[in-house]
């Protein structure tokens, strides 16, 4: 009796389709599996008797595969090993057993599962024609072996086996025949007949890789006789230098070396652009090295080494073309008309490393690109944000297949002149991991006492920088390193107010939207209420460029009507911003009109600009505990720890009479999908915690910024200018702040400072006074 009847098969088994192969009894089959009924399958069969039925696809190109789709005839397989990895993935070993056909399938879902029939092998009466049959199959699979030097060990081993259904089965298994051949292998019952049938698919085999070698043979003899033709020319090359007859100039070289001769350089780019050249010309036209050579060289003549634009001096001139480009922006302005001006009593003073630091939308990128044109200088800008290998500033060296110079030339060669305005976008950006720190590359660019002589990696040559007009951008400080920061001239930008906004959108916004859209301003026009309902119901963000998109929203829709047929003369109002761009989308917080206990009105800056900020406490009976929630940072956390210990320091200052033991201070900022922090918030937490444990209620139409420590000290703070902004646009206009921020109020603009009062403290105490309700007011 042999293995496969020993194995008694089930009536039902489950049926996993193989793609790719077939499966074959006593061989190991590996499978991964991520279809999920195919998982669900695997896992019911570990549960189970770990057995399923293997069978081929007639055509891999049906998925899922239907009953249709698979041949009558597979091989059951048990479980050995199952790897489950992330992903619904899982990845298992089977070994198969018996052979079975598929009488008819009784469900189809999940998975397919059929009853089933076990087939047998037939043997006959006398084993002699099986035993050499069996040696014929061990022969042809030693000439496989030996033909295949990456069989696989199973293959290998094989020819050791003296049963002949194994060798047979494991054979087949092994060898590169299509699905057909291998079925009919699979599907024949009688032991002669298979081993025939396999003995002639084994002998189609053995001819085709004969013929393999053959080819690979020929093809190996073809490589080394083109290698030894080279070395043959390189040795002829070398008698004939020795003989004095070269072969002459490579051509590519000559052109070269023409382009050279007629351009200025500084003398160590001429002596390395001489030695490159001399190095072409010596290589055979074919050589992978001409290239690189070649691409050398057009780099050097390409780059603006002595070129330069000559600078407009022209003071009132750049101020104008700065007024006409960019609303405000005082300080920029400035600092630009100072460098003209310097310029122009001494034409050798050194170009500012400038960086614009401000949220989006304020203005800084096109800011560099309106200070090239007052200076009649050319403009490039590279984005730095995402940068992560220090090579894209400085370059591959040319070791490297593919390398090229870094961003830094590559942009000179852009402006085609060696004193551009160079804007360093989103320095704030860069990144580093182990490919090096794109910021320590920029140290050598953005330093004047170092630049006039950068030396890219790929140029291997200094390249004077001294010239060239550096600016950086920056949404924020913090994810500078310091040495960076140390050697840019940090210029602020903050947020707009409404009326900036306005004025922005009158003079630049409008104009070319309306012009976008094919419009004229007869059949558009914007009123100031209609812009200032789209500033505060329609965008929140410090710059412009979301309004920039409503307008120009409304201005297509308004074309469609034209384009359709219509005449319309449209003036967009309050009343009309619903009808074009749907109900507003923001409602900014204002202040409350009703005093309330536990509610202090904070002031926040946030990328958007500056805004007011709720900050409630309650207090209940418990054991002690400072509850804190609204996704506070860690800063933020520590302030309203320091705020509690102040509060309960001087609780008899207040007659708060109560054992802090066993109370719970719960402290929540509103807007809890928000994260929050910094130390700003202190003092309005310290009046807010106070307000709450004495029970009297805090001035509702004020606003508190400031730090706050534990002997009561209040501490200066950033973002002034865009707080109080904030802080007017909902609604309020008294302000306490703390003294030694008194001097940022200058920053602030006059008309806005003439609106709201100011209230300076030193100390909590004087905060208390101001905002605590005495008792029966």
């Amino acid at each position: 009796m042999t293995p496969e009847q020993e194995f008694a098969l089930p009536e039902l088994i489950p049926i996993l389709p193989l793609f790719d192969g077939v499966a074959f009894p006593y061989s190991l089959i590996p499978l991964t599996v991520t279809d999920p009924p195919q998982i669900s399958l695997i896992d019911e069969a570990v549960v189970g008797n770990k057995i399923a039925g293997l069978v081929a696809v007639r055509n891999p190109d049906a998925s899922p595969a239907e009953p249709g789709d698979l041949f009558d005839v597979g091989t059951a397989a048990g479980i050995v090993k199952l790897y489950r990895f992330p992903g619904d993935v899982i990845r298992l070993s089977l070994k198969g057993l018996a052979r079975f056909r598929i009488l008819e399938y009784t469900s189809r879902t999940p998975f397919l599962v059929a009853r089933v029939e076990q087939l047998h092998t037939e043997w006959p009466s006398r084993t002699d024609e099986v035993e050499a049959w069996r040696k014929n199959i061990e022969m042809q699979l030693k000439q496989i072996v030996e033909l295949s030097p990456g069989a696989p060990d199973e293959i290998q081993l094989a020819g050791l086996l003296k049963d002949p259904e194994r060798l047979g089965f494991i054979a087949a298994s092994g060898i590169e025949a299509n699905v057909q051949d291998k079925q009919q292998v699979l599907e024949e019952d009688s032991i002669l007949r298979r081993l025939r049938l396999l003995s002639e698919i084994m002998s189609r085999e053995v001819k085709i890789l004969k013929l393999r070698n053959k080819i690979q043979g020929q093809v190996r003899s073809e490589i080394e006789r083109d290698q030894k033709e080279y070395w043959l020319k390189e040795q002829m090359k070398a008698i004939q230098k020795e003989l004095g007859s070269g072969e002459g100039e490579n051509p590519e070289a000559a052109d070269l070396r023409e382009r050279l001769d007629s351009k200025a350089l500084p003398e160590e780019v001429r002596k390395a652009a001489d030695e490159e050249l001399d190095r072409l010309a010596k290589m055979p036209p074919g050589m992978p090295e001409v290239a690189v050579s070649r691409t050398y060289v057009e780099w050097i003549l390409q780059l603006p080494w002595l070129e330069g634009t000559d600078d407009r001096l022209d003071i009132e001139r750049a101020k104008k073309i700065l007024d006409e480009d960019h609303y405000d922006l005082k300080d920029v302005k400035e600092r630009i008309l100072e460098f003209l001006a310097v310029r122009k009593l001494n034409e050798s003073a050194s170009s500012p490393i400038l960086c614009f630091v401000g949220p989006p939308g304020v203005g800084k990128t096109s800011m560099g690109r309106s200070i090239a044109r007052a200076m009649g200088r050319k403009f490039v800008r590279i984005s730095l944000g995402g940068v992560h290998d220090e090579a894209e500033v400085r370059g591959h060296r040319r070791t490297y297949v593919g390398a090229m110079p870094g961003r830094i030339i590559q942009g000179l060669r852009e402006a085609g002149s060696n004193n551009p305005v160079f804007m360093l976008d989103e320095v704030d950006k860069v990144g580093r991991d182990f490919r090096g720190d794109p910021t320590s590359a920029l140290l050598e660019v953005l330093d004047p006492e170092q630049n006039f002589s950068f030396r890219d990696n790929y140029l291997n040559v200094a390249f004077d920088l001294r010239k060239v007009e550096f600016i950086t951008t920056a949404n924020q400080l913090d994810t500078i390193p310091s040495p960076l920061l140390d050697r840019m001239e940090i210029i602020r930008l903050s947020g707009y107010t409404s009326r900036d906004k306005l004025e922005i959108a009158r003079r630049y916004l409008v104009p070319k939207q309306v012009r976008n859209a094919g419009l004229t301003g007869r059949i558009v026009r914007f009123n100031s209420g209609g812009l200032l309902g789209m500033v505060d119901g329609y965008t929140r963000e410090a710059g412009v460029r979301e309004l920039e998109r409503q307008i120009g929203k409304i201005c297509r829709r308004i074309a469609v009507e034209v384009a359709s047929g219509k005449s319309p003369s449209v003036t967009i109002s309050p009343s009309r911003l619903e009808g074009y761009l749907g109900p507003p989308r923001f409602i900014r917080e204002t202040a409350s009109a009703t005093p309330a206990t536990g509610v202090a009105t904070g002031l926040a800056w946030t990328a958007a600009g500056g805004e007011i900020l709720f900050i409630e406490s309650s207090v209940m009976q418990g054991s002690g505990r400072l509850i804190l929630t609204g996704q506070l940072g860690d800063v933020m956390k520590e302030s309203a720890q320091a705020a509690l210990s102040w509060v309960r320091a001087h609780a008899p200052d207040y007659r708060i009479d109560t054992d802090f033991a066993k109370l719970d201070v719960h402290v929540h900022v509103p807007a809890g999908a928000t994260p929050k922090d910094g130390p700003s918030a202190g003092v309005a937490m310290t009046l807010s915690l106070l307000s709450a444990l004495c029970g009297r209620p805090l001035r509702p139409d004020v606003a508190i910024t400031g730090e706050v420590t534990l002997h009561g000290r209040v501490m200066p703070v950033g973002g002034v200018k865009e707080k109080v902004i904030g802080a007017l646009a909902a609604g309020i206009r008294r302000v306490v702040l703390p003294r030694e921020n008194v001097r940022d109020l200058e920053e602030v603009d006059a008309g806005l400072r003439a609106e709201m009062e100011f209230i300076p403290v030193d100390r909590i105490e004087e905060a208390v006074a101001v905002l605590l309700i005495r008792e029966g007011i």
